[in-house]
């Protein structure tokens, strides 16, 4: 069932929940126009749904209206002057029968008609306008938000008949202020609200009848003239109920009971009775009711009715004075005539109208209460709860039916064991939600989740709570629909219910947004990275599209101020600002970084815009900054290159120099691919022929760099010397060896004393030679 609530679609599901969702946009425009008015033939089968039905079974003689001419000549002439009426009557005073003649005189008054509405429960207006709205207009599937109900309210010209009046005070002056075009008969007790001095309410009391008034209705009632024994007890009756006409009727009943348990009449006295004929040989005489039993009739009255009617009025005690509908009586009660016990009830002045159903008289249920009727309520309740839950979850009836029978839902769920609660509750409230009779739903809603808490079931409970959220989401109640949503979430999410948290985030969604709107935030508008159209309009000098000319600044304050009232995300260029000299930091920054004139939807990252060049002598510190940077990265690179190539000879290794500043790092000798410096050294190779240094007295040939992979000249161990296939020519030195650059040395070099007859001495630095420190077991002797 899908049904439209203002700017929202409702789907009802009864499974996982309803699920709303913002009205759309081909849908409108339909919404958005008023529906058509009924027309007067829908007006009277709209009517005749909203009183009680026809009751099977023989026909109650309809009982004349007597002293009432003043009163309805005057309401009548009050309602066709535009004026409203509060008529105030204690209970069984005729309220309900006076309505039904005012009703007839004033049907051609109004140009929309005479409505009729029940106040009983009632107690906001909300309601009452939602279903004045729904009688007047041709309302299918669609329910109006308060905008609407109150725009369409405003128009419509009837006569309201609103009997069994609730409201007072600020309420009804609500209801008076949205219909300025109605004219209202309110009918209430005594003890009911009192409307506000604002109201401006012609009041009519209806007070009982006089002593022959009464004398004739109970003649009406009874079929018969009364007795002189009966005519006193009528007087004494009238002074005991001051007048009421509701206790003639039950009086009138209490008669014909007596006369059939008198035997009827005198010719049937004389015939003797038959063999399967009930009624006793000698009937004893009944007498005349006690004036106390007059007075309180209720009891006497159901101790002389049938078995079925005895049995509704127990379901009715356990109902809080509900009567169900005569359809459902052969199934709570178990006779399948049992539909016909309502027009008894009614003939017996034991139950009385309420709009289109029945109820107990005034004083009724407590009187059977204390005569034992109520003693077993509470199996009463639970067997109209679990009908109710099989006849609310079938396919055949419609949710008009269910909202008809709401208030008899509801007592069987206040009456019911909290797991027939529950599932009547569950079933019940999908219908009552497609009704749409929301305030029967919301206090359906209301009783299932309090007894969902006290079963322990945590899934009712959930749905009933996400159910509570979407109906206070339709009325704008964002806080409470809120609230429920987030707890409908919780226990969907402790029972991995991934559907109904998928429909309950969406309804939280819905709420957020609502919210947001509520607050004055714009919603987020929908991605368009398009120019803004007063970029277009500029003129080329103006634009920022190459970033040079002298106009470049001119359309900025303009842009950015069109930029900000834009709904939408929009490409904003860098347009740059008149040449100036920053003086603090902040400017330099902000001719960087334009800020935003005021908060609006984030930018979309502008395309990179050349910055118009500074003017002559004018550099800005973002050119210095660049060029500092990029000096800083051809430093490094220059180091990095010298520090890679430096000492990289293919044919001769470099020696590993010590410097004897104590702050020089240490250059550490290259290795060769495949060796590790964990490695046993390799054995030394001595070419043949090779010997002591003659110059050093026998002391150890000069000291060479070791190969890559060996260790270095701090570990211990034999001389190592390079291994060299062809032996260098001896008339050819090898170059000395130069410290890097970044090593002085501490003293000049020096050369050794070169002998003629050995080979050629290589000329070496005293760094080197202090850095080429032998072993202990081979240390060079002292010249």
């Amino acid at each position: 069932m899908t049904l439209t609530s203002g700017e929202f679609t409702l789907t009802v599901n009864p499974v996982d929940g309803s699920e709303i969702e913002p009205l759309r946009p081909e849908a409108r425009p339909a919404a958005g126009r008023r529906p058509a008015k009924r027309s007067a033939a829908s007006r009277a089968d709209r009517d005749a749904a909203a009183r009680p039905p026809v009751l099977p079974g023989p026909p109650v003689p309809a009982l004349p209206l007597l002293a009432r001419a003043d009163e309805r000549e005057r309401l009548v002439r009050l309602l066709g002057r535009g004026r409203s009426v509060r008529l105030t009557g204690p209970a069984g005073s005729g309220r309900t029968v006076l309505l039904d003649a005012v009703a007839a005189d004033c049907a051609d008054l109004a140009p929309d008609g005479v409505v009729r509405l029940s106040g009983h429960g009632r107690q906001q207006p909300a309601e009452l306008l939602h279903t004045l709205y729904a009688t007047v207009y041709d309302t299918r599937d669609e329910r109006p938000d308060r905008t609407q109900l109150l725009a369409g309210v405003a128009e419509i010209g009837a006569i309201v008949l609103l009997d069994d009046l609730e409201l007072g005070g600020a309420a009804l002056d609500e209801l008076l202020r949205a219909t300025p075009e109605c004219a209202y008969l309110l009918a209430a007790a005594p003890d009911a609200k009192a409307p506000s001095d604002d109201a401006h309410l012609e009041e009519v009391f209806l007070g009982g009848l006089g002593r022959a008034d009464c004398a004739r209705l109970l003649e009406a009632a009874t079929g018969r003239p009364l007795t002189d024994e009966e005519t006193a007890w009528a007087e004494d009756l009238r002074f005991a109920s001051e007048g009421l006409p509701l206790r003639f009727v039950q009086a009138a009943a209490l008669l014909r009971q007596r006369d059939e348990l008198n035997g009827g009449s005198a010719d049937d006295e004389d015939d003797e009775p038959g063999v399967f004929e009930e009624r006793p040989r000698d009937p004893s005489h009944v007498p005349l009711p006690t004036l106390a039993q007059a007075a309180a009739p209720a009891e006497l009255l159901a101790s002389r009715v049938s078995e079925s009617a005895r049995a509704a009025l127990r379901s009715a005690c356990a109902l809080g004075g509900e009567l169900p509908h005569h359809a459902h009586l052969p199934a709570l009660v178990g006779d399948t005539h049992a539909d016909a016990a309502v027009a008894e009830l009614l003939g017996c002045g034991l139950i009385t109208p309420v709009g289109p159903r029945y109820r107990l008289a005034e004083g009724v249920a407590r009187q059977l209460e204390e005569a034992g009727y109520g003693e077993s309520a509470a199996e009463e309740a639970r067997t109209a709860a679990r009908h109710y839950a099989w006849w609310t979850g079938h396919a055949s009836v419609t949710p008009e039916r269910v909202a008809a029978e709401a208030d008899a839902v509801l007592a069987a769920l206040g009456g019911a064991d909290v797991v027939a609660a529950v599932l009547l509750a569950r079933t019940a409230a999908p219908a009552l939600a497609a009704a749409p009779s929301w305030e029967a739903w919301g206090r359906v809603l209301r009783s299932g989740a309090e007894a969902a808490r006290k079963a322990g079931e945590v899934a009712e409970q959930a749905y009933f709570h996400h159910e509570l959220g979407v109906l206070a989401l339709c009325e704008g109640r964002l806080d409470r629909a809120r609230a429920e949503l987030e707890a409908s979430i919780g226990l969907r999410g402790a029972l991995a219910d991934k559907r109904g948290t998928v429909a309950g985030r969406r309804a939280l969604a819905l709420v957020t947004d609502r919210d947001r709107e509520a607050r004055g935030a714009q919603a987020s508008p929908p991605l368009r990275l398009e120019a803004p159209p007063v970029l277009a309009a500029l003129p080329p000098g103006t634009g920022a599209g190459t970033g040079t000319g002298t106009g470049a600044g001119t359309g900025a304050g303009a842009v950015a101020k069109q930029a900000g009232s834009e709904a939408v995300t929009q490409v904003t260029p860098v347009i740059g600002k008149p040449a100036g000299s920053p003086a603090t930091l902040s400017q330099v920054y902000a001719d960087a970084f334009t800020a935003a004139p005021q908060p609006g939807p984030a930018p979309a990252p502008a395309p990179f815009v050349r910055r118009p060049e500074p003017g002559p002598g004018r550099p800005r510190k973002t050119v210095l900054l660049a060029a500092a940077g990029a000096l800083t990265v051809v430093a490094l690179g220059t180091v990095v290159g010298l520090s890679l190539t430096a000492g990289e000879d293919p044919e001769q290794p470099v020696e590993p120099t010590v410097s004897s500043t104590p702050d020089a790092p240490a250059v550490t000798p290259p290795r060769v691919p495949g060796n590790s410096g964990n490695d046993s050294p390799a054995e030394p190779v001595v070419p043949p022929g090779a010997g002591s240094d003659p110059t050093r007295g026998g002391g150890s040939a000069p000291t060479t760099p070791p190969p890559a992979g060996t260790p270095g000249p701090q570990q211990p161990g034999p001389d190592p010397t390079p291994p060299a296939t062809t032996p260098p020519p001896a008339t050819t030195p090898p170059p000395a060896t130069t410290p890097p650059p970044t090593t002085p040395s501490p003293t000049p070099p020096t050369t050794p004393p070169v002998t003629p007859t050995g080979p050629a001495t290589p000329t070496t630095s005293t760094s080197s030679t202090e850095a080429q420190s032998p072993p202990a077991s081979e240390s060079p002797k002292t010249i």
